[in-house]
């Protein structure tokens, strides 16, 4: 979605993007809102945060929550067209009063405006993993709502001292998902993954930038790092990671 160049030299010739660092404050906040929610769905009745929103809903309780929890599980299918198995992790499932389950993701940051909407540049990116999780629950087999929640925990940073604990100031928002992308998506990656040339640079990639730029800086091949080609297409590799790190996902 972001650059088929990267997702070609990635999933296709093995060399990915430099790897992202774990956000341990945000997986914490993840840990304790699950739970917490878990209290609620064990006793059967509503978070406060569902009574404040005024949501008739429950937080679901089935066999597989821990496994679609699992980051290495997850909700998965086999996409028969593509032969691609699809998977991915949620945070919560809620059970509204149809009988429909709604997905809910948690996300967690710091900034001074206060967050209600998602109408950044990046919330693109958590519009597609709520579709693509509604998406995933549709293709097992269970009734899906179109509507979603994200769980906002903004950091407060107005505070006087530390004090050693973090106030959040937590938001519900609501978002009505379409995941009809997600056959034609999967299908693109395919065709993209079966051609024998690498994709164009993508203008609007700041990691091909950055490989053109440091190709166009360097005398010779020999002053940096070597230069591979494949196809007659030159790409600059990235060092081989000490330790395994775990493969992106599609989307």
């Amino acid at each position: 979605m972001q650059c088929p160049r990267c997702f070609y030299l990635d999933r296709r010739i093995g060399i990915g993007r430099p790897p992202g660092f774990p956000f341990a404050l945000n997986s914490a906040v993840d840990h304790l809102l699950k739970k917490e929610f878990d209290i609620h769905r064990a006793a059967g009745n509503k978070h406060p945060l569902m009574e404040k929103y005024g949501i008739d809903a429950v937080p679901a309780k089935h066999d597989k929550l821990d496994e679609w929890r699992h980051n290495f599980t997850g909700v998965g299918t086999l996409h028969a067209p593509t032969n691609f198995y699809v998977f991915g992790a949620i945070d919560d499932l809620w059970l509204n009063a149809a009988g429909e389950y709604m997905v809910v993701d948690y996300k967690a940051t710091a900034k001074e405006e206060e967050i209600n909407a998602l109408d950044k540049d990046w919330h693109d990116g958590y519009k597609r993993q709520m579709e693509i999780y509604q998406w995933l629950l549709r293709q097992n087999g269970f009734t899906v709502s179109s509507t979603g929640y994200f769980v906002y925990c903004n950091g407060k940073t107005d505070r006087k001292a530390f004090d050693g604990k973090l106030d959040f100031d937590i938001t519900l928002i609501t978002y009505t998902g379409n995941s009809e992308w997600v056959d034609k998506a999967l299908i693109d990656a395919k065709a993209c993954l079966d051609h024998n040339e690498i994709p164009k640079q993508n203008a609007a990639c700041d990691y091909c930038d950055y490989v053109a730029a440091v190709q166009s800086s360097t005398k010779s091949p020999t002053d940096a790092v070597s230069r591979v080609t494949v196809n007659e297409s030159p790409y600059w590799p990235t060092p081989t990671p000490k330790k395994k790190i775990t493969p992106p996902t599609l989307f």
